[in-house]
């Protein structure tokens, strides 16, 4: 076992051209074929449930229900099933021997086809099985968490990591790892399952025994190799971008700044990322394949690795042609990629709860710090009281702020005002209370707008949009009073008579944006989504969708381009992270830092154009 590792990079190398022709003719016909058709299907399944789904708790919800775990088994099933037959091609043309390297390439795909229902077979019995191991430990898991903090308020917990929450980890960590080494010994003792169903052309259920049987007495050395392979594999892609971003990246910044030096330059330092991107892509997936089958030979035939091809072996007429393609592709890529820069950008700034880093959240001195950063909204968290009222306040209950067990609408106002919600966040705000809309809107008139984050109470939705469209109505007449007592030289200190123009609303239920789009169909709202399962949501209903940052993607940009609604990233507070969603395209950043990232903007605007093209480059590297 010690010389496995060796074996598989000779392997790789004496193998390498009918490897590399599987590899792209597989891709292709994934790509054109079977990556489309596995979207697809499962697409058209999630449209079947007729329910959006944009948050962790409704695809929980969707997950658990049994149309969705039929949609899980499915994607599951189907994912796994074109790797499989990915890793048994490649197995086939290194062990199969043939003087044409991209005819040896065709026959394996063609073999590969032919032996789909046994590779489906053992999908089924693999996948499945670490499923059924999975079950068990998820509900106990879920019992644990119901059991030990399931009444407190989540993001509660996510903030204060009270005791509770270790208490239940202490408690889940054994049962995960007894489950981690139960599947891990499952997966060393069927690892060899493939190989055989490929090579020896058994059905699943005998290649699961001839593995289990060629692996006994050798799992401990397999798994080892097994881990040093996967190290290896994960390693190589972290290595090349570390390479490209301090080693290459740097050495464009002393180039001049003239187009007709900087462009081509570019193209070529793009390009060949590209081809190093498809080259690392290939020697993860080939390694793998190769590792199964040496490990195969080595247990079953008593050879090293699989036997080189024949002296006489080439590359065939094909081989150039293909090749060549592939190069022109990495160029187009690469021209494709330049081009997409655009030179010059913005970004809307919107305070997260005020400028929450440098004063306690949702309070009024958030707000006006928030205003005096330069923040273009305020977004502040709205929620009923037991009267009726609306105020500043995030989480259901009073815990984490104030320290009292207490859920928010629970309480009339007159109380809240009671409670100290500034202390906890320094002796500077000592006594500071939980403010009304009424007065935010007062807070920010004339200096910036709101944001307002709706967090309805179950059964109450319908109570708080008609709070804050009354809340709006009400500033309304508050700003044409002013004006009308004001000279034209004053009228800016009481803003704009427009506050439903101006105001941004956010929620996170499509039931509520469709209240609030039913009642006042030019209100601006935002959608706040921790995640977008595709076929689930009506992209024409908001004006715009907030996402968490790492979720954001070039198709998201784009759908959101052609279906004419803006983009928020949220909750973005490093600067470098900032200027990579810049780069991307979102036209509003969340942020706890809004001076953070209005010196960004500034700083940003004082490069020259060879600069900021340089600053775009090594954030597209980095996502």
């Amino acid at each position: 076992m010690t010389t496995l590792g060796v074996d598989v990079l000779r392997s790789l190398r004496e193998h390498l051209r009918p490897l590399v022709a599987y590899h792209l003719f597989f891709t292709l016909l994934a790509s054109s074929l079977l990556l489309p058709g596995v979207a697809w299907s499962l697409t058209s399944l999630l449209r079947r449930f007729d329910r959006p789904v944009v948050t962790n708790a409704a695809l929980l919800d969707l997950l658990l229900s049994p149309g969705g775990v039929l949609w899980l088994l499915a994607a599951i099933g189907l994912t796994f099933l074109v790797l499989y037959l990915q890793q048994a091609g490649m197995i086939l043309v290194a062990v199969k021997r043939r003087d044409n390297h991209y005819q040896l390439a065709f026959i394996a795909l063609w073999q590969t086809l032919r032996r789909l229902p046994v590779l489906a077979g053992l999908v089924v019995l693999q996948v499945g099985t670490h499923l059924l191991l999975l079950i068990p430990v998820a509900l106990l898991l879920g019992w644990l968490y119901e059991m030990i903090i399931g009444g407190l308020d989540p993001y509660y917990v996510l903030r204060m990591r009270p005791p509770a929450l270790w208490y239940f980890l202490a408690t889940a960590a054994p049962l995960t790892l007894a489950w981690a080494l139960t599947a891990g010994w499952l997966y060393v003792r069927w690892i060899l399952a493939l190989p055989v169903a490929t090579l020896e052309n058994l059905p699943a259920t005998a290649a699961l025994k001839r593995s289990r049987e060629l692996t006994r007495g050798h799992r401990g050395k397999v798994a080892l190799v097994v881990i040093s392979v996967l190290l290896v594999i994960v390693a190589l892609p972290l290595l090349a971008s570390a390479l490209f971003d301090h080693v290459f990246t740097p050495m464009l910044w002393w180039l001049p700044e003239r187009n007709a030096v900087l462009i081509p330059a570019m193209l070529a330092y793009v390009t060949g990322y590209v081809l190093a991107t498809l080259a690392i892509t290939f020697v993860g997936i080939a390694a793998n394949a190769l590792l199964s089958a040496c490990l195969y030979l080595r247990l079953a035939h008593r050879e090293p690795r699989p036997a080189p091809p024949p002296p006489d072996a080439h590359p065939g007429r094909l081989a150039w042609g293909v090749e060549l393609a592939v190069l022109l592709f990495a160029v187009a890529q690469a021209w494709w990629i330049v081009n997409s820069f655009e030179l010059r950008d913005d970004v809307a700034i919107i305070a997260h709860r005020g400028s929450s880093v440098a004063a306690p959240e949702n309070t009024l001195p958030a707000i006006e710090r928030a205003t005096a950063d330069r923040a273009h909204y305020v977004e502040i968290d709205v929620r009923l009281t037991a009267d009726g009222e609306v105020v500043l306040y995030h989480d259901s209950s009073l815990q984490r702020l104030t320290g009292d067990p207490r859920l928010l609408h629970e309480t009339p106002l007159e109380e809240l005002r009671q409670f100290d919600v500034g202390s906890w966040f320094g002796d500077a705000f000592v006594g500071e209370r939980i403010p009304t809309l009424d007065e935010a809107f007062a807070a920010v008139r004339g200096k910036s707008a709101l944001m307002i984050d709706m967090k309805p109470d179950p059964g109450r939705e319908a109570d708080l949009v008609e709070a804050v469209l009354d809340a709006l109505q009400r500033e309304t007449e508050a700003r044409r009073e002013c004006l009308a007592h004001v000279t034209p030289a004053q009228a800016a200190r009481c803003g704009s008579p427009d506050v439903s123009g101006e105001t941004r609303l956010a929620v996170m239920s499509t039931g509520v944006l469709e209240m609030l789009k039913e009642r006042e169909p030019d209100l601006r709202v935002t959608l706040l989504a921790q995640l977008v399962m595709p076929g689930t949501l009506d992209r024409r209903s908001f004006d715009a969708l907030g996402l968490r940052h790492n979720r954001i993607t070039d198709n998201e940009i784009r759908l959101a381009r052609e279906l004419g609604y803006e983009v928020h990233a949220w909750t973005v507070n490093d600067r470098s992270r900032m200027s990579q969603m810049i780069d991307l395209g979102v036209d509003a950043i969340i942020t706890d830092h809004p001076d953070r990232l209005a010196e960004l903007i500034r700083d940003r605007r004082e490069l020259s154009d060879g600069a900021i093209l340089l600053v775009k480059l090594r954030n597209w590297l980095r996502r």
